[in-house]
């Protein structure tokens, strides 16, 4: 049975999402560099908000360990798409008949390798598909990359 934790109803890859890759290795050198500063000692002289600021970007560096993922609850918790695919169930959107629906569509417009994505996952399984997505992790890749502004 294949691990579907990392990937969202919809079809993304949640360990190539800044979220999982980027925002925490980035926070954890932010804090770092902090630490090494001393921060931890004068931070809320300096700024009186530091001790939450401190917090939150102890959690942002953390993320890519709490994270539950789209299944366990991560992201909008009322996703149409996430909905839509719990009714039908499907494990993702890209196993419905009707792939890609106007939902997709939506999202495809700030995610332009959505449908390419889901058509990659019809042709070679799910399976395949997750290991050529870690070999993009691995190579760097982020979906920010390619994604469009909102």
């Amino acid at each position: 049975m294949t691990d579907l934790k990392y990937v969202t109803y919809c079809g993304l890859y949640c360990r190539v999402c800044s979220m999982l890759t980027r925002i925490p290795q980035q926070a954890s050198a932010l804090q770092e560099t902090l630490h090494t500063e001393g921060w931890e000692r004068f931070g809320e002289y300096c700024l009186p908000e530091f001790k939450a600021f401190w917090s939150a970007l102890t959690n942002l560096s953390k993320l890519e360990k709490t994270c539950q993922g789209c299944r366990g609850g991560c992201g909008d918790p009322g996703c149409e798409i996430r909905k839509c695919a719990l009714a039908k169930n499907v494990t993702v959107c890209s196993a419905c008949v009707e792939y890609p629906c106007h939902r997709i569509d939506v999202l495809a417009k700030n995610q332009p390798n959505l449908v390419e994505d889901g058509m990659r996952q019809q042709k070679v399984g799910l399976d395949k598909w997750i290991v050529e997505q870690e070999e993009k992790r691995q190579n760097g890749f982020c979906y920010i990359d390619v994604r469009h502004p909102s």
